[in-house]
C-alpha cells in the first residue's frame, strides 16, 4: 500500500538542536507536531520514526577528517564546529546522522513505492559544506541526498529548490561545477543576510554555467513578489527535466521571524508544494521530497510545515496553481 504523505518523526530527530537559548532549539519539532495532531493531518498521513545514516553514506558527500571532527567534538559536548554558529553538544553526531539518515530512508520510501511524497521537519541543513559547519549546520542532508541518489539509484539529474530565508551556499558552492544539479533558491538579499551569497549573477561554472537560479529578495519581500518571480523559476525547473526533485522550504522566510526580514506568509510555502507538485508528477514520476529548513519562530514553522503537508494531501484536482 502506498500512503500518501509520510512524515519523520520521534525523539532522534527532535535531538537535533543547539540549546534553550540558541535559534535552532528544542520546540521547533514539538511546536510543528502539536500543530500536525490538532490539525488534524496527523491522521491523514504516515508517521515515520527517523532512521540514521551510515558513516559510508555521509562521507559521499562530507570529507572523513571533517566527520572524524565532528565525531570528536560529539562526545566531549564542547567547543565549536565553525565561527561561532554551531556550538558542538554531546551526541551531536548521532543526531546530525538521524538528519540525513530519515533524509535517505525517505529517497527510499518514494523511489520504492511505499510513499508518495515524503516531509522531514528537522531536515534541510543547507550551508553545511564538505569539510566543514556552518550557519546550524552539522552534516549537509541536502547533499548527502544528492549523492546518494546517484551512487545508489542512478539519478543524475536532481532539481534542488530552496525557499529558506538564507542562501543555500552548502550546496550551491559543492555542485557549483555540476551540470546535472539544476539549482533554483531564493533567498533575502546578500547584502542583509547570512551568507552574504546568492548573487543573481552566480549561476554556475565551467559546464554547469546556467543551471544555477539565484533569486535574491529584498528585505520585506512578501507573497506577491514571490508570485511575481516563481514563474522564471517554474520555467527553469522545467527545462532541467530532472528525475527528482528536493525542496528545503525553510519557514524562516516568513514575515515575524526574528533573525530574517522576509515577510511572506504561509501560502508561499503551500504554492511552492503545490507546483513542485505538479512538476513531479509531469517530469519525474511524481518524486517530490521536502525538508523543513529554518524557521526560528515557533508559530510560523508550525503553521508553514503544516500548510506544506496539506499541499501535499491535496488531490490534483484541487491543487490549482
Amino acid at each position: 500500500m502506498m500512503h500518501p504523505v509520510c512524515v519523520y518523526t520521534g525523539e532522534e530527530l527532535a535531538t537535533y538542536h543547539f540549546g534553550s537559548d540558541h535559534p535552532f532549539g528544542p520546540l521547533r519539532l514539538p511546536s510543528f507536531m502539536q500543530q500536525l495532531n490538532t490539525s488534524g493531518l496527523v491522521e491523514k498521513v504516515c508517521l515515520r520514526k527517523a532512521q540514521m545514516a551510515s558513516r559510508a553514506a555521509i562521507e559521499t558527500f562530507h570529507d572523513k577528517d571533517y566527520v572524524l571532527k565532528v565525531e570528536r567534538l560529539s562526545h566531549f559536548g564542547a567547543g565549536m564546529l565553525d565561527q561561532g554558529d554551531t556550538p558542538a553538544f554531546r551526541g551531536m553526531y548521532e543526531a546530525a546522522s538521524y538528519v540525513a539518515g530519515s533524509v535517505l530512508d525517505a529517497i527510499q520510501q518514494i523511489i520504492q513505492g511505499q510513499c508518495r511524497y515524503a516531509f522531514i521537519p528537522i531536515a534541510g541543513l543547507h550551508h553545511a559544506r564538505r569539510h566543514s559547519a556552518a550557519g546550524f549546520c552539522v552534516f549537509n542532508d541536502c547533499g548527502i541526498a544528492i549523492e546518494q541518489l546517484r551512487r545508489v539509484y542512478a539519478i543524475n539529474k536532481v532539481a534542488y529548490i530552496d525557499i529558506d530565508a538564507h542562501h543555500g551556499d552548502g550546496v550551491f558552492y559543492s555542485f557549483v561545477d555540476d551540470p546535472d544539479l539544476c539549482f533554483v533558491d531564493f533567498h533575502e538579499d546578500g547584502q542583509y543576510l547570512y551568507p552574504g551569497t546568492g548573487a543573481v549573477q552566480e549561476t554556475g561554472k565551467g559546464e554547469a554555467l546556467g543551471t544555477k537560479l539565484n533569486i535574491p529578495m529584498p528585505p520585506g519581500a512578501d507573497d506577491q513578489l514571490f508570485m511575481q518571480k516563481w514563474p522564471e523559476a517554474e520555467r527553469f525547473i522545467e527545462q532541467s527535466d530532472p528525475e527528482f526533485i528536493l525542496l528545503q522550504c525553510g519557514a524562516d522566510s516568513i514575515k515575524g521571524d526574528p533573525i530574517t526580514h522576509l515577510c511572506y506568509s504561509s501560502e508561499t510555502h503551500a504554492f511552492v508544494a503545490r507546483r513542485l507538485k505538479t512538476l513531479a508528477e509531469k517530469l519525474c514520476g511524481g518524486r517530490l521530497l521536502v525538508m523543513g529548513g529554518g524557521g526560528y519562530n515557533l508559530d510560523n514553522i508550525a503553521t508553514a510545515w503544516c500548510a506544506v503537508v496539506e499541499s501535499l494531501l491535496s488531490s490534483d484536482q484541487a491543487m490549482g496553481s
